[in-house]
């Protein structure tokens, strides 16, 4: 009898230790500012050759590269690693021709890179307050920051993720084209901010919250009319036909939103861009803007209303009807066209909110946007358990938290990885979700 041999690592935990490992050895947001700056040095095409972590104290890395004059190196010293708020900060520069710069061409080349004011060493009227001596409050507050960076970032899926969970909830299918209401939802918003600053009402919440309320009505229209004109005509398809719908609707609405305006980005003033300090050791500074705030609040009275609908209106408890059996809701009177048309457009009008978080807080949309944010908001709804209000929100909070924070403590080109790593975590293991239900029907 042959015995089987026994499973030392489960799968999980290889995925778990890959997505680990991405994180050790050499930075590689550190590797990719000391190549920035070969350029200052040798002109013409580079070829790396090879990236070694240096001894020392401070993290420091060599690259090793090939040029028109020849093979050289130049190393790079920095003020501290993954788990340190200063990883970016650059300290140090050494070249095999020149040796170590002099603070004087330190700086200029710093200046030359186009780095931050306050990392250049500046004189405190450009570069702002010198500060004091490192602390060992500073992890500390750099893990505070992140968390609230983290908050905006949850704000997004959390609402878009909100739209996957409402149309699966009522169809047991996923409308791969929620992300493009999202992304019309920004260039939308983008182009009312500019209509705004041009009109000089720009600094005015009163205007810049009716741009909201416009774009989210003209979204809703839009979920209603992807519904009416689409979906219902599929409604009995038992296959992967609504599937493949879904994805043709979003070609065409990235394909038509280029065609009408370009594929060049839109960068909107920002909004509400006061800062603030909360927190401080002299050394590193807990801040947080206006337009964060504003953005929580505005997510939590959309939730907030989103449940006082689901539970306390007609609508809602149609929904949860239709959500339960659709056959029997249709039994007892319950409108199912009306009510899934009122889900698409509930849905509509909450991607269009993540959308003017994006363009009002980051900027930089076009028609791309809502590509990838879409499947990361349906890897938060499926993490929160799809087809559950409160799992959306809580897989939106999960997601924000991870990203923001292997994005601050481990290189930065990874996080998308981890982010659809944890969605196949999910998916293997617990393909419910966290708040979600067995279901038996759908695709």
């Amino acid at each position: 009898m042959h015995r089987r041999p026994p499973r030392l690592f489960p799968p999980f935990l290889l995925l778990v230790a890959a997505l680990l490992l991405t994180g050790c050895g050499v930075d590689g947001d550190q590797a990719a500012l000391c190549r920035k700056l070969i350029p200052a040095f040798d002109s013409g095409p580079v070829t790396i050759l090879d990236t070694a972590e240096m001894a020392g104290k401070e993290p420091a890395l060599r690259l090793t590269y090939r040029a028109d004059s020849g093979t050289h190196w130049i190393a790079c010293r920095f003020g501290g690693r993954f788990f340190d708020s200063r990883r970016h900060e650059l300290v140090m520069v050494a070249t095999d021709r020149m040796g170590r710069l002099r603070p004087m061409q330190f700086t200029m080349l710093r200046v030359w890179a186009g780095l931050p004011a306050a990392r250049l060493g500046l004189p405190p009227d450009a570069a702002g307050p010198e500060r004091g001596p490192r602390t060992d409050w500073a992890p500390l507050l750099f893990f505070l920051q992140q968390v609230i960076n983290a908050a905006t970032v949850a704000c997004v899926y959390g609402l878009l993720a909100l739209g996957y969970t409402l149309v699966y909830g009522i169809l047991g299918q996923i409308n791969l084209a929620m992300g493009e209401l999202t992304m019309i939802g920004a260039m939308l918003t983008a182009m009312g901010a500019a209509a705004l600053g041009m009109a000089g009402l720009g600094g005015m919440p009163l205007a810049v919250l009716g741009v909201f309320a416009t774009v989210m009505a003209f979204t809703a229209v839009q979920g209603w009319t992807m519904d009416r004109l689409v979906f219902r005509r599929l409604r009995r398809a038992h296959n992967h036909t609504p599937l493949i719908a879904a994805v043709g609707l979003s070609i065409a609405y990235q394909e038509g939103m280029r065609l009408l305006h370009g594929a060049r980005d839109w960068w909107p003033a920002p909004f509400l861009a006061d800062r603030h300090e909360l927190l401080s050791d002299g050394a590193f500074t807990v801040t947080a803007l206006t337009s964060q705030a504003v953005i929580l609040l505005m997510t939590g009275g959309l939730y907030a209303l989103l449940w006082a609908i689901m539970q306390r209106t007609a609508y809602g408890r149609a929904h949860r009807a239709c959500a339960d059996d659709v056959g029997a809701a249709e039994l007892v009177g319950v409108d199912v066209d009306r009510t899934v048309a009122t889900t698409f457009a509930v849905g509509g009008a909450l991607a269009a909110a993540a959308g003017a978080v994006i363009a009002l807080y980051y900027g930089g949309v076009n028609f791309y946007t809502g590509y990838l944010i879409g499947f990361k908001a349906l890897a938060a709804a499926v993490v929160g358990g799809i087809g559950s209000v409160p799992g959306a929100m809580l897989g939106g909070a999960l997601l924000g938290l991870v990203e923001t924070f292997w994005s601050a403590y481990f290189a930065i080109a990874y996080k998308d990885i981890v982010a659809f790593g944890l969605l196949t975590l999910f998916l293997i293991y617990r393909p419910d979700g966290l708040m979600g239900r067995s279901r038996g029907r759908g695709d």
